[in-house]
């Protein structure tokens, strides 16, 4: 028999068994173990383009437009399906870069948009913006010109966003259901700089 006492405690403890999380919290499989897929010291796992746009300095990997700013894709040498990717992130200014999946390619945006010159960090991109598919929270949670952790899960034919620990985006299409290379992008015509570290995956 419970005591007058240790019914509230009961109760709570019941609650957090059959509630869900609270909206936008990670969900998923947040102790999914994830492998590093950049090693920190070249580009070892990993197709570059031709010409100086991928670099590692002191551990992180660098994208930087060249003086011609004709952009560039850097793409892992091994193709995921269902997956999650996880990397650090940090730039500065008027960027425009983005995380590549799937076939066809599907992008997760990191910067500014060319077409809509307003920052869409966190939205899906597949050749515009579709509203289901744009982050919400971004301007609260975004650490300008720090550090900023993404995580993506390609499941199925739903995609999920976290940014900094927080769900801000979900997307679903069936279009994008064929296995592809993870990507990760320079964008033409402005100049720019990337930075990526803790670069983690794992197929699911």
């Amino acid at each position: 028999m419970i005591g007058s006492r240790m019914v509230p405690a009961f109760v709570a403890a019941v609650l957090c068994l059959v509630l869900p999380p609270p909206a936008g919290r990670a969900e998923g499989p947040a102790d999914l173990p994830l492998e590093p897929i950049f090693n920190g010291k070249d580009l070892s796992g990993w197709t570059p383009a031709e010409g100086p746009f991928w670099r590692v300095e002191d551990g992180v990997l660098v994208g930087e437009n060249d003086a011609a700013m004709k952009g560039s894709m850097l793409y892992t040498a091994k193709a995921y399906g269902d997956c999650v990717f996880e990397t650090e992130c940090r730039f500065s200014g008027e960027i425009d870069s983005g995380i590549m999946l799937r076939k066809p390619e599907l992008q997760v945006q990191i910067g500014v948009s060319r077409s809509l010159k307003r920052d869409m960090t966190c939205s899906f991109y597949t050749g515009k913006y579709p509203e289901e598919a744009r982050a919400t929270r971004v301007d609260e949670l975004l650490q300008a010109d720090g550090w900023n952790r993404i995580r993506v899960e390609a499941r199925g034919d739903t995609f999920t966003v976290w940014l900094n620990g927080v769900q801000v985006s979900r997307y679903t299409n069936p279009k994008y259901s064929g296995s592809g290379p993870i990507g990760l992008q320079i964008h033409a015509g402005l100049p720019m700089r990337v930075e990526f570290r803790n670069v983690l995956a794992a197929a699911l």
